[in-house]
């Protein structure tokens, strides 16, 4: 006997489902069938909450956006200075070693000029900003160095997941002189 399919799913149960599978499988393999399977309903119900897959990841790209948002906003909580900047790289880099599918989810967005993707992205653009006020950046100079954190933080991110990283030194250790040279480069701006 097969599971009785679930009734009256919200969006936010299913996106926790399709993150789940994300992070257990990867982004590729979150696909509407995947996903109905795991929900134990039938792949057209997805179709009442979004637009086929591309509307599934586009909601799934601002969930994980917004997942992120709420772990680096958690770890700039009463920290300032060289010590914020430290503390939400280190709780980015986490974000993506436990949510490797979320945060992959975050970079594929069926259209990244999307309003609503671009509005959940601002809040981590303007947050960052906040936390980089200390070093006193203002304007485009500001924004710079976010574009420059964030590379660093992604490129990090990237090559650690897919073993980029082969010599036995820490990269948490690795992280931290990373961070503390970017600091440094921004002070002398």
């Amino acid at each position: 006997m097969s599971p009785r399919p679930k009734v009256g799913l919200e969006v936010i149960e299913i996106l926790e489902a399709a993150a789940e599978l994300a992070d257990q499988l990867g982004i590729q393999e979150v696909t509407l069938a995947n996903l109905a399977k795991k929900l134990g309903i039938r792949p057209p119900s997805l179709y009442n909450h979004f637009d086929g897959l591309g509307g599934l990841r586009k909601k799934m790209a601002i969930y994980g956006i917004n997942r992120l948002y709420e772990v680096l906003a958690h770890a700039a909580i009463g920290v300032a200075g060289d010590e914020a900047v430290m503390t939400i790289s280190k709780a980015y880099i986490n974000f993506v070693r436990t949510h490797p599918g979320i945060y992959e989810a975050t970079l594929m967005a069926p259209d990244m000029e999307d309003e609503d993707v671009q509005l959940a992205g601002s809040k981590i653009v303007e947050l960052t900003v906040r936390v980089l006020q200390a070093y006193r950046l203002e304007g485009d100079t500001a924004l710079h160095a976010v574009r420059g954190l964030r590379s660093i933080l992604h490129g990090f991110s990237s090559l650690e997941k897919n073993g980029g990283f082969k010599m036995a030194l820490d990269l948490d250790e690795s992280l931290e002189i990373i961070i503390k040279a970017f600091i440094q480069g921004i002070q002398e701006n």
